[in-house]
């Protein structure tokens, strides 16, 4: 039941991190399949992860299908040709509509000959935060969801940590240098170890 598109490491991260970690391997049992998969489109996966922002998966899944019914596909020159009233009937905020029209502009000028499977992952989270309204997190995003690097953890994921205080520390806050020192430990699977938090608050697999 892997999934076609499953990243190759998948399962040797998972037998790993099951030998590891007696609760990391309950829930991977628990939340097995289906694995993360990507979509093979780093641009779509930015304006995903950017109208997801601050809202939740279920609001973000709301706007996104109103969106793509407005645009009927995601891209730099579709997304430009749009008007901004248009966007934000959506249910985008003005802010966000900046932000995706902003990025496509770039997309256009500067960003789509970039091979970004050859940068690191400090490059592509360098190249992506210099776009207005990409922070750490949306590169993150971007790292996981669709370069399929398998060492990433987003510290600032509030439902990854979360899901972290409940199942390591019987829900109570965690410091940020407990939750550091616990992570650093699923390296060099951290990307594997996020999934599986994920799945842990929302068993409907969110994909970027």
């Amino acid at each position: 039941m892997i999934s076609n598109n499953a990243p190759k490491y998948w399962e040797e991260g998972k037998s790993y991190l099951k030998n590891l970690d007696p609760k990391m391997a309950e829930l991977i049992n628990l939340f097995e399949y289906p694995s993360l998969k990507t979509k093979d489109d780093i641009f779509m996966t930015l304006i995903r992860s950017v109208v997801g922002q601050q809202i939740s998966v279920k609001a973000a899944d709301t706007v996104w299908n109103r969106l793509l019914e407005k645009v009927t596909q995601i891209t730099p020159s579709i997304i430009t040709s749009k008007d901004n009233l248009e966007l934000h009937s959506c249910g985008l905020s003005h802010r966000k509509v900046e932000y995706i029209k902003e990025i496509s502009k770039i997309w256009i000028n500067e960003y789509h000959s970039v091979d970004w499977n050859e940068l690191t992952n400090d490059l592509v989270i360098e190249k992506l935060t210099k776009i207005r309204g990409v922070g750490i997190w949306t590169a993150e995003m971007i790292l996981i969801f669709t370069l399929l690097r398998p060492d990433i953890f987003p510290m600032g994921d509030i439902g990854a940590i979360r899901a972290i205080e409940k199942i390591y520390n019987s829900g109570e806050k965690m410091d940020k240098s407990e939750i550091i020192e616990l992570t650093d430990k699923w390296a060099p699977w951290r990307t594997i170890a996020t999934w599986y938090l994920w799945r842990s608050i929302d068993p409907e697999p969110v994909q970027y």
